[in-house]
């Protein structure tokens, strides 16, 4: 059984975010959709009967932080976000040896738990990289309710 299959089943819905640190596309050039935001559309939504997908072009405007594009998601019961090292909200780390780089959580104050492929020396939650049920344990414990993050927004000024 697959973790996603495990944490399906048990009735929680997910949406995810991922922050990518470089210029990204997800349409393919030459393809209809692809023209129109060349051509300057704002938005582009591409919708089929098995799903739809709405890209907005910033035209430079700034970034969306996290809690910005917290709120463009439908309401789910977990959000998981990859990314955002510097959002001011409760983090799981996860850490791989093979990527020779060190640990965040020494330095970051936010980061709740570490995820690893290699022992850790830490008063925080770990949890191997390998064990499912751990990992899944670390995240549940370390998820917040939405009125949390709100709280964490308004904090930040």
């Amino acid at each position: 059984m697959s973790s996603r299959t495990a944490v399906l089943k048990e009735g929680v819905s997910i949406s995810v975010i991922k922050h990518a640190h470089h210029n990204f596309d997800v349409d393919v050039p030459g393809k209809d959709s692809w023209r129109h935001r060349e051509a300057g559309a704002n938005e582009i939504l591409v919708s089929s009967e098995r799903r739809w997908a709405l890209m907005h072009e910033l035209h430079g405007a700034p970034e969306l932080d996290i809690f910005e594009l917290l709120q463009k998601l439908t309401p789910v019961d977990l959000v998981v976000v990859e990314g955002f090292k510097r959002a001011p909200l409760p983090k799981i780390e996860v850490h791989r040896a093979g990527n020779g780089k060190p640990f965040l959580f020494p330095d970051d104050r936010h980061i709740v738990g570490v995820i690893a492929d290699v022992s850790v020396e830490t008063r925080l939650p770990v949890a191997h990289l390998d064990d499912i049920s751990a990992v899944a344990t670390l995240v549940r414990r370390a998820a917040m309710p939405v009125e949390e993050i709100d709280t964490a927004r308004a904090a930040r000024g």
